[in-house]
């Protein structure tokens, strides 16, 4: 049998004068945790293990597998896989009739889990196979690239070696460098050339600006902070979504808010 605990004594321990010992806390079950991703596990002798608080991601590509084998096949290799490797599964997120040459900025579950992360300090994501990330290498890759960036680490069931000096895997991250700079030089020119020719016409070129930066749309700003508190207060992605769709509170464009709109303010706001 195995227990888990949240802290080395029991709530008010500290006024009953004995320290909680391994076996008080066989007896009486409490949760103890190291830190926000780690937890302790204590056995019938007293001996801790440490586990990895972790974050399963599923994907099925079309509508018609939402209901069929893919979600049930994908969590029971992942929760096997978990037990066997010092995970606990906090939270499963699924991503329902989305495709593996998506960009994962439009993926709903993706958006969401990883808004999660960046709140509640778990730094882990299991996933059954690559695939299920991604199936385009070029998107697998960027995906990965991301995660890295960010400090969260990312398992697969079936390929251990996601992060590793693999000979194919560092040619093609270089391979992939060099073509995204060369592609952000080439669009950086594209990009000055275009607002040389608009300025030349208009006197003037602007481009986007940043949600709640822009003083031609005073209730940004109220918005924006409403987001962030609701976001640092531990509301996720999609009930922040959901709350202000309720409301009625339109997007810029005057539309309904999604997930990737909610992210890009969130992450916009741990980044300042």
């Amino acid at each position: 049998m195995l227990i888990a605990a949240r802290h080395l004594s029991y709530p008010g321990s500290e006024n009953r004068g004995p320290q909680t010992t391994p076996l008080d806390l066989l007896l009486k079950p409490s949760r103890l945790t190291m830190s926000e991703d780690t937890v302790l596990l204590l056995d019938r002798q007293s001996s801790i293990r440490t586990m990895t608080k972790a974050l399963a991601y599923l994907r099925v590509s079309g509508r018609g597998q939402i209901k069929g084998d893919g979600f049930p096949r994908q969590i029971a290799a992942i929760n096997k896989f978990a037990a066997t490797h010092g995970f606990r599964v906090v939270r499963t997120f699924k991503e329902e009739g989305v495709s593996g040459t998506t960009e994962s900025l439009d993926r709903p579950a993706w958006s969401e889990m990883i808004a999660t992360i960046l709140a509640n300090g778990v730094r882990t994501i299991i996933i059954e196979k690559l695939d299920r990330l991604a199936r385009d290498y070029y998107i697998q890759e960027h995906i990965l690239r991301d995660l890295k960036k960010r400090g969260i680490t990312l398992v697969s069931t079936e390929e251990p070696d996601l992060d590793s000096d693999n000979p194919t895997r560092v040619m093609f991250r270089q391979i992939v460098g060099s073509i995204m700079q060369y592609e952000k030089t080439m669009l950086v020119a594209k990009l000055k050339a275009a607002r040389d020719r608009k300025k030349a016409v208009n006197g003037k070129c602007e481009g986007a600006t940043l949600y709640g930066s822009d003083p031609r749309h005073p209730q940004e700003p109220a918005i924006r902070d409403r987001i962030l508190a609701m976001h640092k207060s531990g509301s996720s992605t999609r009930v922040i979504m959901d709350i202000l769709n309720a409301e009625g509170v339109p997007t810029r464009r005057g539309n309904r808010w999604h997930p990737q709109q909610v992210v890009r303010i969130t992450d916009r706001g741990l980044r300042n």
